[in-house]
């Protein structure tokens, strides 16, 4: 005999409503977590915001400048800073003001540039010296003899082997601050390959390449990291020192370096000229390095903040 199952009708109210999770909330989140963690590292957001403004600034200076950089005016020369130039002209009659904007480019490009070759160039010779024990010796005298020599004059050096010009410039200055991420780099690598889960990726067969790309390479990005952020300090320094010098980029071409060498004869009388130039370098290697100290901090285990 057949037996009929009776189904109560289901409780509409009993029923549990799952609703979704709003999209708007996690650009919330997002935010509350970007904001806690420049709060809780003022250094960066300092650094950050200045380095921003240097950005606008660079980008914007064909809308922020009041007169083309290069036009020259002898019947306005060495004005003090007016309603019409701001900073004051110099010794040919350019617009400083102008001048200074359209510098901020040089300056920066030159800087990250060298950051960004000197980081990936030190970054390969770092890993092959620290990983492949037969070039370490080798890659290392030689990386000696390179650091044997200060940074300004070996870019000096390099300078007066070729013709001024920006590119050259980046090129000097990353064969001379290569050898410092090159030395990171393989103390980091050092470290790493007598650890023990590097010993056993070797152990079980696994080729050199993957190990440098799985494990030692994603451990070598946080201090070299922190190291780009003072070779771009230092590059935008030395540039416009080989600037100053004569032995940077062409004269015609408005850098910071470039204004203080032309305003140097004129310091005691028209200080105007050196000052303003040398102000907003100061304030860009500060960004730099307020960016570089907070990344430092923050990057450490041993010196990080909770947020």
């Amino acid at each position: 005999m057949s037996t009929i199952e009776v189904h109560s009708p289901i409780d509409p109210s009993k029923l549990a409503v799952v609703h979704p999770l709003p999209d708007v909330l996690e650009p919330r989140k997002s935010r509350r977590l970007l904001i806690g963690f420049f709060m809780g590292h003022p250094a960066i957001a300092v650094g950050a915001l200045l380095l921003l403004l240097m950005f606008c600034i660079a980008i914007l200076s064909p809308y922020l400048g009041t007169m083309d950089p290069t036009q020259l005016a002898t019947w306005k020369r060495t004005r003090p800073p007016s309603a019409v130039n701001w900073f004051g002209t110099d010794m040919l009659g350019r617009d400083i003001y102008s001048r200074v904007l359209y510098g901020a480019r040089i300056s920066l490009v030159v800087g990250f540039s060298v950051a960004f070759c000197a980081s990936v160039v030190g970054l390969a010779v770092g890993l092959v010296s620290g990983m492949v024990r037969w070039t370490d010796g080798i890659i290392m005298r030689a990386i000696d003899g390179m650091m044997s020599v200060p940074p300004i004059l070996l870019a000096i050096t390099l300078m007066a082997l070729t013709r001024g010009s920006v590119g050259n410039v980046v090129l000097a200055i990353t064969i001379a601050e290569m050898p410092r991420v090159a030395r990171l780099v393989r103390g980091v690598v050092l470290q790493l390959r007598e650890q023990p889960f590097v010993e056993a990726a070797i152990t079980a067969g696994t080729n050199m390449p993957l190990i440098i790309i799985r494990h030692v390479l994603p451990n070598t990005l946080a201090p070299m990291t922190v190291q780009a952020t003072y070779i771009c300090a230092s590059a935008m320094i030395i540039e416009a020192i080989l600037s100053f010098i004569g032995a940077g980029v062409p004269p015609v071409t408005p850098s910071w370096g470039n204004i203080m060498a032309e305003g140097r004869s004129l310091w005691q009388v028209k200080p105007y000229i050196v000052m303003f130039p040398a102000f907003f370098l100061s304030l860009t290697v500060l960004a730099v390095n307020l960016l570089g100290d907070g990344l430092r901090d923050a990057l450490d285990p041993r010196l990080a903040k909770r947020v």
